[in-house]
């Protein structure tokens, strides 16, 4: 028993550690590109480049590790690729090199499927939803620590001190993670991609997967995109860039917690979807008539709030009408293709506010939000029996 809590305690603080070392520098980033002198389009695109790696990769890593049944493997390589990005970042202040660092850190963020497979092992199969829990917990922790210390590091030492920070979390991860045990046990199936198309035509996995594409975009955009550009126009230091940052996922917590319990309990789950889409369009919507830092923050808690409502209730219901041994693909399938949100949103917003402003980008990803309102209220029923 000793063991088996060992273990779980190893790979809950490395999984914390690997995302630490993704996060440390987000809220800072955009302004960091920003000053080198590039235009919002370059900005988006580089800020993009982190989720287009992890669509284009998730899906074939996933596959690969369930053929060859090694899961560590894996995850070594992730926290590699994350120790190869932030010291990449950290030499190199180019565009190029920031698009090409900031590509690898989506690799490594890619070996995330791994993660949650390996982990759920250690635990019996009626006990995933704990398992997935307590992997979660790791995930946002090591997020929130690492926007806080990231963003006082660069506030002190300088915006290139918190991608050192990065590298040096993630060599952290890779020493522990070298004890971290593989189970030989897992005998998932691998899936051909074939069974993965036919997989994507099952329950309501396509259509939680294009809303799961535009709350990452309006995420993307927005909270890790434009947002701290529009927060140092109002004077923010890096501290308040990080506390901009921790404050729009915080809230995310407790919404997640009571999204497909509390609150698709009382309202449904359509309405409960459509309200975190329409708060969060509201949100967006709001931000280029801010004139102050503060309420700047207030707007973002509001759509951490919305949107930290409707990722987890999407998670849910995109396997919930698919079959048992097939819901692993279904989720990894889903991850994968809301990377597309990722990218797409600081590109297209990018675009925008070079071509017309930075308002109407903020302006069109309220609208994004608006439609994913509307292809809940027109696609999405109810499955919550009263």
């Amino acid at each position: 028993m000793h063991n088996e809590k060992l273990k779980r305690v190893i790979f809950i603080i490395t999984t914390s550690l690997f995302w630490f070392s993704l996060y440390t520098y987000v809220p800072i980033f955009p302004g960091y590109i920003e000053n080198s002198g590039v235009s919002h389009s370059m900005v988006g695109i580089i800020i993009g480049s982190y989720g287009f790696s992890q669509m284009v990769i998730r899906i074939p890593l996933g596959i690969l590790s369930d053929r060859l049944n090694k899961r560590k493997l894996f995850i070594i390589l992730g926290i590699v690729f994350s120790i190869i990005s932030g010291v990449g970042l950290w030499l190199f202040s180019s565009a190029w090199a920031m698009l090409i660092f900031r590509t690898l850190a989506g690799v490594a963020a890619a070996s995330w499927v791994t993660f949650s497979v390996l982990f759920s092992s250690y635990y019996r199969s009626d006990e995933a939803p704990k398992a997935t829990g307590y992997i979660l917990a790791a995930n946002n922790l090591g997020q929130v620590l690492a926007m806080f210390a990231g963003s006082n590091a660069a506030e002190i030492y300088g915006a290139r001190s918190s991608f050192l920070l990065a590298a040096s979390a993630a060599v952290l991860a890779v020493i522990l993670g070298l004890f971290i045990r593989e189970n030989r046990e897992i005998s998932r199936k691998p899936v051909s991609f074939k069974e993965l198309l036919s997989i994507c035509k099952s329950g309501n996995l396509i259509v939680m997967s294009v809303l799961a594409i535009l709350s990452q975009f309006i995420s993307y955009a927005t909270v890790y995109g434009f947002t701290p550009i529009i927060a140092e126009s109002l004077g923010a230091n890096s501290v308040l860039l990080g506390l901009l940052s921790t404050l729009s996922i915080l809230p995310g917590i407790p919404a997640g917690a009571l999204s497909g319990s509390f609150f698709a309990g009382k309202l449904g789950e359509r309405k409960t979807l459509f309200l975190g889409f329409a708060v969060t369009a509201l949100s967006c919507l709001s931000i280029p008539f801010v004139k102050s830092l503060a309420v700047l923050i207030v707007t973002q808690v509001i759509g951490g709030f919305g949107k930290g409502v409707t990722i987890p209730l999407l998670m849910g219901l995109c396997i919930k009408n698919v079959e048992e041994n097939k819901r692993g693909s279904a989720m990894g399938f889903f991850q994968a293709i809301y990377g597309l949100g990722m990218f797409a949103g600081p590109v297209v917003v990018g675009f925008i506010s070079d071509n017309v402003s930075l308002d109407a980008g903020f302006y069109f990803t309220a609208v994004i939000g608006i439609i994913a309102a509307c292809i809940v209220k027109l696609f999405v029923k109810d499955t919550i029996s009263s």
